[in-house]
């Protein structure tokens, strides 16, 4: 009998026809309040779920007594109730690497169009108003020669600190848990402290995991540590700000402006001041979102759940 393998995320034909020639799979390309009953259903049998973002809990679990392993279509794995899993004995997978380069791209993106502000003056010429020479009033900021701030040295912000480095001529500050000598030594990256860092930079980029020691670790004197000058990017998790402190340092200036891809909560809220605010370039959460990068995360969570249900120890095993 065929190990059942559920499938909670749009997958791409390729790899959805490799699923279902090993595993009978039950899919749910778009779960909804009016299919999560079903999926509720199927999940009691499965020994797989395949899937990205949604938070698996004990009330979750509590649902899939046969489950075996878990396969994250993210590199990130705060969804997942890490200790809980161990207690079932449950495997967790995720797809770190194939991401790194198009994050990065869209980090780099962020600060380009932060610093040059670009959907600002985009939306300014569609709304007719440019009728001839234009000043100092729409002049953005330089990138090239300036200081970037890294908090976060893993391979992703590796990818943006080559970006920087070879593309732009940056100097590159970094804070990690430990010290990162490949980013030294390609490119020139110089560890300090969390203050230092934020004191120095021009550019300021958070790339941690969130995790409970990550959660708010920047705030409103972290902010306040800023150079009014300073440009703050956040390509990690929305709850890793303190986004009150955000809005604040924003409309006070403390900083000068913000890019944002990910929020405190998702989607961002109707009513959320940053929409208000013509200093912040607002994404949403599309670091990975792109056609073949989407594709390759789907191939590797695939492979990840496959080894697992044939009984090896999968690439990307999170525990």
């Amino acid at each position: 009998m065929q190990q059942k393998v559920v499938i909670y995320r749009e997958l791409p034909e390729k790899v959805l026809s490799f699923l279902k020639s090993k595993f009978d799979v039950s899919y749910f390309p778009n779960l909804n309040n009016e299919n999560y009953r079903e999926f509720l259903y199927e999940l009691q049998t499965a020994q797989g779920l395949l899937g990205a973002s949604m938070k698996i809990d004990q009330e979750l679990l509590d649902q899939a007594p046969n489950l075996k392993v878990i396969s994250n279509i993210s590199v990130g794995y705060d969804n997942l109730n890490i200790e809980e899993l161990k207690k079932r004995g449950i495997l967790a997978t995720n797809t770190p690497g194939v991401l790194d380069d198009t994050t990065a791209d869209t980090v780099f993106g962020l600060m380009l169009a932060t610093a040059r502000r670009m959907p600002e003056l985009d939306h300014y010429v569609k709304s007719k108003k440019w009728e001839g020479t234009k000043d100092e009033d729409v002049f953005g900021v330089d990138v090239h020669h300036k200081t970037l701030g890294i908090i976060g040295m893993g391979s992703i912000g590796c990818a943006i600190a080559k970006r920087a480095r070879f593309g732009f001529d940056m100097d590159i500050l970094y804070h990690n848990r430990s010290r990162n000598e490949e980013a030294e030594n390609k490119f020139g990256a110089i560890y300090c402290s969390l203050d230092d860092l934020l004191t120095k930079s021009d550019f300021v980029c958070l790339m941690v995991p969130h995790t409970p020691e990550t959660e708010k670790m920047i705030g409103e004197k972290e902010f306040n540590l800023m150079k009014d000058s300073a440009i703050f990017i956040n390509g990690s998790r929305g709850k890793n700000v303190d986004e009150a402190a955000l809005i604040k340092a924003l409309q006070e200036k403390k900083i000068l402006r913000a890019g944002l891809d990910v929020f405190e909560t998702e989607p961002i809220e109707k009513d959320n001041p940053l929409l208000t605010l013509s200093n912040v370039v607002t994404l949403p959460h599309i670091g990975s979102a792109t056609t073949e990068t989407r594709a390759q995360m789907a191939e590797l969570a695939a492979k990840n759940i496959a080894i697992a249900l044939e009984g090896d120890t999968p690439p990307n095993l999170i525990r």
